[in-house]
């Protein structure tokens, strides 16, 4: 343990023993709902929520609400889980399970975690690409080579990544209160299609709801929140236990709003900019960051550009780190980091070189994540409801129930997806 890390612990000791209170009690728990939180704000929302806000304007929002709502309490569930047991959820998976549902699970897990990859490499290959006009190709390479140096900070404790991710995140949320200022919403329109549902038989509408929570609600970070808190301060008894978890909750409602609110204004941003001046088809990075320029300046598509790059790189490294947990906890060995860089990085590799559509390819990742979703979803609920895993940090009844409900709407909405991608017709 370095010098900083023994800091944070000594500081977060004397939280629980109530030496420290307010901010200050809650400083040194604040870290990994924040390296959570950059899934939720990768470049595959800004595919999403660009498309759904220039195709619908602001009447999808409510979908980003309801995800980001499901998302606090299944992240919370998560870290919880790591905090009850100092166990990650792909390691409970291979405790409880029988050998062969691990390994299924194991396989359905790496594809979400090449999905994900695939939207963050593409979102900063993109971001590198328009910014400083590097080739894509060029661009892969060196996203590959600055995640890799980003994670190379995990050698140094716990504490430098934690803080580089976060201030990586806040870049990202200063960059959109900047697009909002320029864009000037309606926010009378925001208010109301945050909580009043909609949905028309357009089939476009319903993929690209599907889309904003399979964006908003990743797999990879279901299984990486419990890794994160299950040893970085450790409860020697239940009173402690439920100390810690206090606090994470409150990490988790501070760093799941701030990516609530990001993701929101990414897409009252495109309703208020692009639909609102007739530019209904934005349907990719490239034409978003095209049109920003004649319609706000190029100061405010050169903002969209940081952000989207800091998103990629950001989120890049966190997806690598939750390979790692996924194959480590669900098949019992790892690979070296570098070689995990480099296999995660083919898909996009391919899909520049052939010339695919970047942004319909990261929306369609975002779907097959909405696919794989429900495993660890339901088995996060499974262990987290059990009191002789638990102890005393059990999911109380209402928990148990409102995330069963978080299952049953994202499996509903996949077969509704896949009844529609059948050609099944979809009523008015």
């Amino acid at each position: 343990m370095d010098m900083e890390e023994n800091k944070t612990v000594l500081a977060a000791r004397a939280a629980i023993a109530r030496q420290r209170t307010g901010i200050r009690g809650l400083l040194p728990f604040l870290g990994p709902a924040f390296i959570a939180a950059v899934a939720y704000i990768d470049p595959g929302n800004y595919a999403t929520n660009i498309q759904s806000g220039s195709e619908f304007g602001y009447k999808l929002l409510w979908v980003v609400v309801l995800a980001n709502l499901m998302a606090m309490l299944i992240q919370n569930m998560s870290a919880k889980l790591g905090i009850a047991t100092r166990k990650n959820l792909p390691e409970m998976c291979r405790e409880h399970f029988p050998s062969w549902l691990s390994y299924v699970l194991w396989g359905f897990s790496e594809v979400a975690a090449m999905a994900t990859d695939l939207a963050e490499f593409l979102g900063a290959t993109i971001g590198l690409n328009l910014l400083f006009h590097i080739p894509l190709l060029t661009g892969t390479l060196i996203t590959g080579v600055a995640t890799y140096v980003i994670l190379m900070l995990d050698r140094f404790g716990f504490r430098p990544l934690e803080k580089f991710i976060g201030a990586l995140v806040i870049m990202i949320a200063l960059c959109y209160l900047v697009e909002t200022f320029l864009s000037k919403p309606a926010w009378g329109q925001v208010a109301y299609h945050s909580v009043v549902p909609w949905m028309s038989g357009n089939s476009d509408a319903v993929l690209l709801a599907v889309g904003v929570i399979g964006a908003t609600v990743m797999p990879h970070v279901v299984y990486l929140h419990s890794s994160l808190t299950k040893d970085r301060v450790i409860a020697r008894n239940d009173t402690e236990k439920k100390r810690i978890f206090g606090f994470s909750t409150k990490e988790v409602i501070i760093a799941m709003t701030l990516a609530g609110l990001i993701n929101l204004s990414m897409m009252y941003m495109a309703a208020s900019v692009f639909h609102a001046h007739g530019q209904t088809q934005v349907a990719t990075i490239q034409t978003a960051y095209k049109t920003l320029t004649p319609l706000l300046g190029p100061a405010s598509a050169a903002v969209f550009l940081v952000s989207l790059l800091s998103s990629g790189l950001s989120s890049s490294a966190v997806g690598t780190m939750a390979g790692q947990v996924i194959m480590q906890g669900f098949v019992g060995f790892t690979i070296p980091l570098w070689v995990r860089r480099v296999l995660t990085m083919l898909p996009t590799v391919i899909i520049v070189a052939f010339g695919i559509n970047p942004t319909q390819t990261l929306v369609i990742s975002q779907v097959i994540l909405s696919l794989v979703l429900p495993a660890p979803i339901i088995s996060l609920i499974y262990f987290t409801r059990r009191k002789d895993i638990m102890g005393v940090l059990t999911n109380r009844r209402i928990v148990t129930y409102a995330a069963t409900a978080c299952a049953i709407v994202i499996v509903f909405l996949n077969l509704v997806l896949i009844y529609q991608t059948l050609g099944g017709p979809l009523p008015a």
